[in-house]
């Protein structure tokens, strides 16, 4: 899932420090998620995915979601 938000943040030509100004979401949360030492929670990567511009389903498998 982090490879999935690095890709989307980089082809938006942003950088971490970008995303946690505009979501509020503190760098040492994505220093942990980084490191796989945690992943954010739905409500965090809901912030996440918003910044991005993408569904949270996209945001965790790549994939939109076929319904």
């Amino acid at each position: 899932m982090y490879e999935i938000y690095c890709k989307l943040r980089d082809l938006k030509g942003l950088k971490d420090a970008d995303v946690v100004r505009g979501t509020g979401i503190t760098k040492s949360t994505f220093s942990s998620w980084k490191s796989g030492k945690y992943t954010p929670k739905n409500d965090k990567l809901q912030k996440i995915a918003d910044f991005l511009g993408v569904s949270l389903e996209y945001l965790r498998t790549g994939q939109e979601p076929t319904s």
